[in-house]
């Protein structure tokens, strides 16, 4: 079994930068995609950021040249370093953890973390 612990959100003034963190544990021996999603109240969940295990990223068009998506595979991390935030993009973060290898053979696993909230306000 598996988890992800998100970390590294907080409250900041728009224009401001978070850098989120996003751990892999347990019984994870790879992971093909790793990514963000964004859940602002009262909406759905929406991908943010992903990137796969050899580094290819894709982004939402909300936070192209604002956000950056990076993973250290030996670590199972991954992070979303944003910038220039804005109001719009307050809400819940969550990890993802897709195309999962666990250590029993099972393979195609998918997992979420429980999110980090982001408040960005003055």
């Amino acid at each position: 079994q598996g988890q992800l612990v998100e970390s590294g959100g907080g409250l900041v003034q728009p224009g401001g930068s978070l850098r989120l963190s996003c751990v892999a544990s347990g019984s994870i021996v790879s992971i093909n995609t790793m990514g963000w999603y964004h859940q602002a109240p009262g909406k759905e969940r929406d991908m943010v950021a992903t990137i796969t295990r050899g580094g290819t990223t894709t982004y939402a068009d909300s936070v192209k040249g604002r956000f950056a998506i990076s993973r250290d595979n030996g670590e199972n991390t991954v992070y979303l370093q944003m910038s220039r935030l804005t109001p719009e993009d307050s809400g819940v973060y969550y990890c993802n953890a897709d195309g999962v290898r666990a250590a029993n053979g099972n393979y195609g696993l998918t997992y979420w973390g429980k999110g980090t909230l982001v408040t960005v306000t003055s």
